[in-house]
């Protein structure tokens, strides 16, 4: 049975679908079959590992919205043992789409329960906002990783989005847990950064994974080409970190 894994943070730009690929990429590579599922109408994650949606192709808005089944949504990529699920910008009304649903919000848990069996991993890329579909990420989810920015105000949005998460364990889905917190885009000649890394594994001590991604040349050029960062550049430090998370996950969910 896949454990199943969201990657939350209601603030964009903190690495959330860096995380998602390079994650998933890397627990590829260490011989576990993964599903990426794309839940964001930017679809960076979808195009990140090279995939392209034809017209007639099926997404995550079909499988949501449509009760289309994620089997047939599921393309192989050409990276190891990865599949994705892909995303499309159809995906920007589903939440007011899902508004009038029954069962609105395990809608994702329904489609992900097909397939879970057949992967040691899946892991969902969701959106930057708590609507309905990281909602319904969480309620679909075993644990949750939160990507954080090392800046000034990266506390603040973390304490919202634990609120969220207790608030889900409480009333739709008692078995979510913290997978860990991951701090991302540190740069080690600044203070501020060194602050932060201290202020979050002081405040959350055992749910901060001990891989720290840094900001990386490697990392941010990796997207345009539509290749995860271990493909990209495998001796860059951007690769050696992802492939330590994954390791420190596995480790984690032995």
């Amino acid at each position: 049975m896949g454990k199943i894994i969201a990657i939350a943070n209601q603030k964009g730009g903190v690495g959330k679908t860096t995380t998602a690929v390079n994650l998933s990429a890397s627990l590829g590579l260490r011989n576990k079959k993964v599903l990426l599922i794309d839940t964001d109408p930017q679809a960076n994650a979808t195009s990140g590992v090279g995939v392209s949606i034809s017209e007639d192709g099926l997404t995550c808005y079909d499988v949501l919205i449509d009760d289309a089944p994620m089997r047939d949504a599921i393309v192989k990529t050409e990276f190891k043992n990865l599949c994705i699920c892909p995303g499309d910008m159809n995906l920007a009304a589903a939440d007011i789409e899902l508004a009038g649903s029954d069962n609105r919000e395990f809608k994702l848990k329904t489609a992900i329960d097909a397939v879970k069996d057949e992967f040691d991993f899946v892991i969902i890329d969701c959106p930057p906002s708590l609507g309905l579909i990281t909602i319904n990420a969480f309620c679909a989810s075993d644990s949750v990783i939160m990507p954080i920015q090392c800046e000034y105000y990266a506390l603040e949005g973390l304490s919202q989005l634990t609120k969220t998460i207790r608030r889900i364990k409480k009333s739709l889905n008692k078995s979510l847990t913290i997978e860990g917190v991951l701090l991302t885009m540190f740069d080690k000649r600044t203070n501020l950064s060194v602050q932060v890394v201290d202020e979050v594994q002081k405040y959350f001590s055992s749910d901060a994974f001990k891989t720290v991604i840094p900001r990386n040349v490697r990392l941010s050029e990796a997207p345009s080409y539509g290749m995860p960062v271990i493909y990209y550049d495998k001796n860059s430090k951007g690769a050696a970190c992802y492939k330590k998370l994954a390791a420190e996950i596995i480790k984690n969910n032995k």
